[in-house]
């Protein structure tokens, strides 16, 4: 996060710019995990590819949730980044917040008159991280995360270390250990960003090179990035600068210059990516900014504090971090020593130099450098911003879950435009086939799966939801399609319906048992369910009677057997139940066949 210095903490240039060759993939590339060669981050394929978004912050803070889902559906966010061009999010977060995993509540359940974020009910801050997670990579967006802090806060730790008296160092590595394991063989998180911002180099903090155990950047950087490989070898380890070397300082997080005489060495070679955060004189007045800085200046102090890694062919050089505000000379200027000067200029050198990756901070609307507005609106709000930044973007192939995929889906219409809840409708669209039960629609938070489809129409049973407006998606192989506005009708008709009586029956210290019914309120019989919760907590199900379990963290799905599939309309079923272990607790909702239970 940006922050002060660690002592104190045009229009012809932007048409340059756009003249400026930029790295174009001979063909799309980010496929699977990524490594480096050289100054180049190179695809599973050998390819290059350039690190190109944005931060979306809010886990490190005291909400313990990504912020802005008080305006908007996490995932409208996820598209408004996929569209305007970014291929990867820098998710900060604390350990406060992996090693107590709260349930954050400071999300709305309706934008724009239609439900959001409803799937959140309830999760933890670790269940949302991996929803987030998902969407991002089905949408083909990848995913750095970010130790920013120890104790949940706004910007870096005070301290300028990796650790605090509440959460040591080993603590830390152990934070990277659990998201490592968390996210082992998911490919849309590329790479662990070790820690934020490390500082007070000259006061008792972080610095680099020094030898001291308990204030060597480098050497702790060493130990967590080891850790990490230990498990996954093919992660990207990030690793930032500090704020002074050799009585030479920089923005906290920015001097590299000690990587010449004390490099970062890992036990994986190719893994390695120094990072640097830079900023304008709006944030702190530095002494390069003044009435005789030029472009040719702030090239040479760009080079000095971190770009000589890539210039040299040390390693590849990412700048994490770098923002600057929304008026309107803030991102491009020809005063000398001004905030627009210095942002044009980093623009221009990173264009320059085809493999230098960047995350924008920050996307968040409540940022004095927000990207976008306070209500997350789509489009942002500087488009001069905008515009520089596209001139150094990158496309990345889609979804990045499995490392590859179906082309994405797209609705065209949908037929009726309005339906009861139990009434079949069909959407016509392209890509919708797939193999059997690879096919679900999504109607705001209830599902549907789709057993067989061909290339054009599917057609699915309206869920029993609300009436109103609700957005329609689908997704095939891991994509999602455009979102669709669809209206239900406010009568419960058609031919479906269930209601789950979920009754704790027992309990004890470390877990407890459930009898379950699932009535068939409708007018037409179940043959065949499948039983859909999500957990509130941690609960894990340890034995399950006259059904067949599935279990993904909170989420549970249970399927009937060849015995006990049909219920007849108005008729239960009332034989199957679970013990469990952890805290006794009931889920806020159920679902059968993707249709949600009152």
């Amino acid at each position: 996060m940006r922050n002060f210095m660690a002592h104190e903490k045009s229009a012809v240039l932007f048409l340059a710019l756009l003249c400026m060759t930029v790295l174009a993939p001979a063909q799309t590339a980010g496929t699977g995990y990524w490594h480096t060669s050289g100054n180049q981050i190179l695809d599973s394929n050998n390819q290059p590819v350039r690190l190109a978004g944005v931060n979306w912050y809010g886990f490190e803070t005291p909400d313990h949730l990504i912020h802005g889902l008080w305006a908007q559906d996490y995932k409208t966010i996820l598209n408004t980044i996929k569209n305007n061009g970014y291929n990867v999010i820098r998710i900060p977060f604390s350990s406060e917040m992996v090693e107590s995993n709260p349930v954050p509540t400071n999300f709305t359940l309706s934008a724009g008159g239609v439900p959001a974020n409803t799937d959140l009910k309830g999760l933890t801050s670790l269940q949302i991280l991996d929803k987030i997670i998902g969407v991002a990579g089905s949408i083909g967006l990848r995913v750095i995360l970010d130790h920013h802090r120890s104790e949940a806060g706004a910007s870096a730790e005070a301290n300028g270390l990796w650790y605090t008296s509440a959460f040591s160092d080993n603590a830390w590595i152990n934070d990277w250990v659990v998201l490592t394991n968390r996210y082992l063989n998911n490919t849309t998180v590329i790479g662990m960003d070790l820690h934020n911002e490390p500082h007070n180099a000259t006061s008792g903090g972080a610095c680099w090179g020094c030898g001291t155990p308990a204030n060597d950047w480098r050497l702790a950087a060493q130990r967590a990035g080891n850790a990490i490989l230990g498990i996954n070898p093919k992660l990207l380890i990030f690793v930032e600068g500090t704020d002074c070397f050799n009585g030479d300082c920089d923005w906290w997080g920015g001097n590299l210059q000690g990587v010449s005489q004390f490099p970062v060495v890992l036990n994986i070679p190719n893994q390695l990516v120094y990072s640097a955060h830079d900023y304008g004189p709006s944030l702190f007045q530095q002494p390069w900014f003044n009435s005789s800085t030029t472009t040719a200046s702030l090239n040479a102090h760009f080079a000095k504090q971190w770009g000589f890694i890539y210039t040299g062919k040390i390693a590849p050089i990412w700048v994490g971090e770098f923002g600057a505000g929304n008026a309107g000379t803030d991102a491009q200027n020809t005063a000398a020593g001004s905030e627009g000067q210095w942002f044009s200029s980093l623009v221009q050198y990173i264009a320059a130099s085809p493999g230098m990756g960047w995350t924008y901070w920050a996307l968040n609307g409540e940022d004095s450098f927000s990207l976008l507005d306070s209500n997350y609106n789509a489009t942002p709000v500087s488009a001069t911003k905008q515009q520089l930044l596209a001139s150094i973007q990158f496309p990345l192939s889609g979804g990045s879950g499995g490392g590859g995929g179906s082309t994405t889906p797209t609705i065209s219409s949908i037929n009726p435009t309005s339906a009861l809840p139990g009434a079949s409708i069909t959407i016509t669209g392209t890509n919708f086939s797939a193999t059997a039960n690879a096919n679900t629609v999504t109607f705001g938070s209830p599902t549907a799966t789709v057993t067989a489809a061909t290339t054009t129409s599917l057609t699915v049973t309206v869920p029993n939801i609300a009436a109103g407006a609700v957005n329609v998606t689908v997704t095939v192989a891991g994509k999602s399609s455009n979102a669709v506005a669809f209206t239900v009708n406010a009568s419960n008709g058609g031919g479906s319906g269930c209601h789950i009586t979920y009754a704790i029956t027992n309990q004890w210290n470390t877990g407890f048992q459930v009898a379950i019914t699932i009535a068939n309120t409708g007018t037409t019989a179940l043959n065949n369910w499948t039983l859909a919760w999500t957990f509130p907590g941690n609960q894990q199900i340890a034995n399950l009677w006259n059904g067949a379990l599935t279990q993904a963290g909170a989420s549970v799905t249970v399927t009937n057997l060849n015995y006990n599939g049909n219920i007849p309309a108005g008729g239960s079923y009332n034989a199957m139940g679970f013990t469990a272990n952890g805290a006794a607790a009931t889920p806020a909702s159920f679902s059968v066949n993707g249709l949600h239970c009152q």
